[in-house]
């Protein structure tokens, strides 16, 4: 469970991820709240009045409506639902470069009512709260607590970004027509030449395979197993079974998302093609069995690799079992 993912490492930055990456999703409201949310703890604040985070909470959430549905079609969003309103109001709201007061009045009545209630529950609480919700009605206060600073200023910071911007895209592109249904029957496909996630219907990139799944491997190097930042590091992603052993490996892709992992560009060419180490296998297995503790769509990519060959441990065993080595202590 979720348990496991943080006990691997017990820090905010886990608890962050656990919040943006493996909670269920039928609207998109958490990630435009942990977008504000880091940009006005990155600002060093302490507290900020619920109408100054709505700013751009409702802002975020009008752009992103204008190229990707932002809830499930089982979702009826009608008359005074927010995302009935941001749609009304997305054309003013762009004009002026801000909410219009009727969709301001609208993200200060839902927010506090649903997506910060629902940020921190995760079949439970989140072991870290990022912000406590304070003062009457008329004039709300939200003041972020100390993991959340923490998070927003660690080194770290970009990589949290980039992945909830990666999560983003995937749960929207979950929600679109025609290629939503696939996506979650399917799962995702991997495009090499550009290392980008895509859809298996019409091959539409949908983020990068670094960002979709560094959160998984806590933003650490899956070979030094350091902290691994895109955007300040340089990254490469690595197949974990090399590349090379694919005519060895029989009925295994090893081009899919379960043997690719990010990692620093100089410890994947030292790397080159020698077999992956016992650790270097145990963080495989742990991060694959995180992203199957997440929603569809990468969830259900990793279960048809798996289907009728165990747990990733024992899965992992049998592909080096293939070429002739014990590959898991």
């Amino acid at each position: 469970m979720t348990v496991e993912f943080f006990r691997e490492e017990p820090t905010a930055h886990s608890s962050w991820r656990l919040a943006v990456l493996m909670g269920a999703n039928v609207r998109t409201y958490k990630f435009a709240l942990g977008e504000a949310l880091l940009d006005a703890a990155a600002q060093g604040r302490g507290d900020i009045l619920l109408k100054d985070l709505a700013v751009p909470y409702a802002m975020s959430l009008v752009e992103h409506l204008a190229q990707a549905p932002q809830a499930s079609s089982k979702v009826v969003t009608a008359g005074a639902d927010f995302l009935a309103v941001a749609r009304e109001e997305a054309e003013e709201s762009v004009r002026l470069g801000r909410p219009t007061e009727k969709l301001l009045a609208a993200a200060m009545k839902s927010m506090p009512a649903m997506v910060m209630r629902k940020f921190h529950r995760l079949r439970g609480e989140v072991p870290h709260r990022f912000y406590e919700v304070t003062g009457p009605a008329r004039e709300r206060v939200v003041r972020l607590t100390g993991p959340l600073l923490e998070v927003a200023r660690s080194e770290q910071q970009p990589s949290l970004r980039a992945e909830l911007a990666a999560r983003w895209s995937i749960v929207e592109m979950s929600f679109a027509a025609g290629v939503g249904r696939s996506l979650v029957e399917e799962g995702v496909a991997v495009d090499l030449p550009t290392l980008r996630i895509t859809d298996k219907v019409r091959r539409r990139p949908v983020t990068g395979v670094t960002e979709a799944v560094i959160g998984f491997q806590h933003g650490r190097c899956l070979i030094c197993a350091d902290p691994l930042v895109p955007g300040v590091d340089e990254v490469a992603v690595d197949h974990v079974f090399p590349y090379s052993f694919r005519r060895l490996v029989s009925a295994v892709d090893l081009d899919a998302i379960w043997n690719l992992a990010p990692a620093h560009r100089p410890c994947n060419a030292r790397k080159s093609n020698r077999p992956p180490t016992p650790g270097e296998l145990t963080r495989l297995a742990m991060r694959n069995e995180a992203i199957m503790r997440s929603p569809h769509p990468l969830k259900r990519t990793l279960q048809l690799t798996l289907t009728g060959r165990g747990g990733w441990r024992e899965f992992i065993q049998a592909v080096g079992g293939q070429v002739g080595w014990r590959v898991v202590p």
